[in-house]
């Protein structure tokens, strides 16, 4: 007789497993991009968020190279500061220039009336001066499930701030910040970017920063300023392109090793740079390679577009030499790259460069001389100068 086959048992298990998605840290003032999934923290300003991608990637490093006189890099980087003053994050300033508690103590005040936060409160308070009465009677069995969020959360990235007032010292105590100036004698005795990134490496590796380390429950970053990098005042001479070039290699063994130490912590450093000081373009294209973002100050101060109107509502050209591009072969594009940044009184923005009309040369001619001009008496009959009695 013939077996019958045994029947194929359909309850075994298979090795598949669905794919979950990993789970974000959540760190205050910062939140995941977009496009590739990285956490992000905000430079201050809001529109220089926009421009590279919703703000700076953790992990990344930014170049601003100085205008002429360096006071609106010194700006952006008192806005970095500031905000990571109002996240709680840690602070850290490094400065040959300037002492960094001066930098400290020159933070815009925060704006306190936020419009975002004040209509969620108002409307949070009117739906508690509501009666019993007055609400919405529903079936007994959605009554007690949990209340959809109809208004927008207060949380916001990013803050505003008021450059006509300094931060009170109680929201600067209540943050963790370490102050390297080169100038001090500590400093002297060692090279001055080799003391630097010793400094750096420590306040990653103390503070608990390190992605190699076992990291704790509660999680923050660490802002990373270095003011005016790279000038005079750092123990070089850039008199001459030989010593430019020399300086320019030490830079360069510099970020490449910054750059390294980033990538593995919870970090993100602004860097500003004096490069108009430098004689070879070929080692502010080289430094320019090893940031993840570099953008450039043209100031109108002592120039010739200051006076021209073209350029009146502006004090200065904002370019930008490069955009990250992490976990992806391409980066985010803003729309133009044709942009400007205007000063002022109580804040800094960036927009993109409006020029005026070019009026045609036949209004600029009838506005410039609106009465008609006199003709000259013609000599003979035949004479275009003009319509005359004897013309027939």
């Amino acid at each position: 007789m013939l077996k019958m086959a045994a029947p194929m048992n359909t309850t075994t298990s298979t090795s598949f497993q669905k794919k979950t998605r990993g789970k974000v840290a959540q760190i205050p003032g910062a939140r995941p991009s977009l496009q590739n999934g990285q956490l992000l923290v905000s430079t201050g300003v809001p529109s220089l968020d926009f421009l590279v991608g919703g703000g700076l990637a953790v992990g990344t490093v930014l170049l601003i190279e100085e205008d002429t006189y360096g006071s609106y890099a010194q700006l952006l980087l008192r806005y970095f500061l500031a905000e990571g003053v109002m996240t709680g994050h840690s602070l850290f300033v490094a400065s040959a220039d300037d002492k960094p508690q001066t930098i400290l103590k020159n933070l815009p005040c925060p704006v306190e009336d936020d419009p975002v936060k004040k209509s969620a409160e108002a409307i949070k308070s009117n739906e508690g001066a509501m009666s019993a009465e007055d609400r919405m009677k529903i079936a007994w069995r959605y009554e007690h499930l949990p209340k959809h969020q109809s208004t927008p959360s207060t949380h916001r990235f990013g803050h505003f701030y008021d450059l006509s007032k300094s931060m009170p010292d109680d929201r600067l105590s209540n943050v963790a910040c370490h102050c390297l100036h080169m100038t001090d004698e500590s400093c002297v005795s060692s090279p001055p970017y080799r003391r630097l990134f010793q400094q750096m490496e420590k306040q990653i590796l103390d503070g608990g920063f390190s992605l190699l380390q076992k990291q704790s429950s509660n999680r923050n970053i660490l802002r990373l300023a270095v003011h005016s990098l790279g000038s005079p005042l750092w123990g070089e001479e850039l008199s001459t392109t030989q010593h430019d070039r020399h300086q320019g290699a030490e830079l360069c063994q510099f970020l490449h090793a910054l750059r390294a130490l980033i990538r593995n912590s919870l970090a993100v450093c602004v860097i500003t740079m004096p490069t108009h000081l430098f004689t070879d373009v070929a080692v502010t294209r080289r430094l320019e390679r090893l940031c993840d973002t570099a953008i450039e100050l043209e100031s109108f101060a002592g120039s010739e577009k200051e006076k021209n109107p073209v350029y009146k509502e502006y004090h200065g050209l904002f370019h930008i030499k490069q955009l990250p591009r992490l976990n992806s072969l391409t980066g985010h594009m803003p729309d133009t790259m044709d942009l400007a940044f205007k000063l002022k009184r109580k804040k800094l923005t960036i927009e993109k460069l409006h020029l005026p009309p070019e009026l045609p040369e036949t209004v600029s001619r009838t506005q410039e001389d609106p009465v008609p001009r006199a003709i000259a008496p013609s000599i003979g009959c035949g004479s275009l100068g003009g319509r005359s009695k004897l013309d027939f």
